[in-house]
């Protein structure tokens, strides 16, 4: 398989994590082993997921690590809402940070459709 670094898809959850990981810190201490804990451990499970994929024999079992990696996407975009509707986002962090989640999410499909 492919190394991962070079996957413009991997790149852009990557970015995805380090933007969460600055917005989070200022979210409140009480969160800290809740939604914070959440909305991170999503985002990474994002993109290892892409990056274990790359590790796998075939590209079956990639396409196994990409559905899985679709599925956090999902699960991020509902963190991301709670937040929102919690105070801990504004509309704007908030918009900006569903939008790129989405946009991984639709790239990750695209890929899988290639496979």
């Amino acid at each position: 398989m492919k190394d991962f670094r070079e996957l413009d898809i991997w790149k852009r959850a990557h970015q995805l994590v380090l933007d969460l990981y600055r917005v989070t810190e200022d979210w409140p201490k009480s969160e800290s082993f809740g939604l914070t804990h959440q909305v991170r451990r999503c985002a990474m499970g994002l993109a290892a997921r892409v990056a274990e994929g790359c590790g796998r024999d075939s590209n079956v079992e990639f396409a196994v690590e990409l559905r899985r990696a679709k599925a956090s996407a999902s699960e991020l975009e509902y963190f991301l809402l709670l937040a929102r509707d919690l105070t801990h986002l504004t509309h704007e962090s908030h918009e900006r940070l569903s939008g790129e989640t989405v946009g991984v999410r639709k790239m990750v499909s695209g890929l899988l459709r290639k496979l």
